[in-house]
């Protein structure tokens, strides 16, 4: 999966998304934080996101979960996924010209599916 520049990633916040409607254009990620991962998860997991392929995107975006990334001095970016259309939006301060918006990704990856129950074990 395309993500932007994350070598300066220390933390990254998990956020179940309670109203996927609302997060479909929104400025930040609007639901319940539900884990913290710093350091070596938070490699791990930029890592996982790294090795998750492209896929078709369908329909539906209605994401039920999604990151923030930090740096040390401030937020990086935002992705809300949706494991049922294969959508990832992507935005935010750190991520360049032409490589925020939705893409699809194959949600039902290994890469994916171990995403996915660290998000549901925060």
């Amino acid at each position: 999966m395309l993500l932007p520049s994350c070598e300066k990633t220390e933390l990254i916040e998990v956020v179940r998304l309670t109203d996927p409607v609302v997060n479909v254009g929104s400025a930040d990620l609007i639901g319940q934080d539900v884990a913290l991962w710093a350091d070596g998860q938070a490699r791990d997991a930029l890592a996982l996101l790294a090795g998750i392929p492209d896929d078709e995107l369908h329909r539906c975006f209605l994401p039920g979960w999604g990151i923030r990334a930090h740096s040390s001095t401030g937020l990086l970016f935002r992705m809300a996924f949706c494991f049922r259309c294969h959508g990832a939006r992507l935005w935010g301060p750190g991520v360049p010209a032409g490589q925020e918006g939705l893409r699809g990704f194959a949600s039902e990856s290994p890469a994916a599916l171990d995403l996915l129950r660290r998000f549901r074990t925060g």
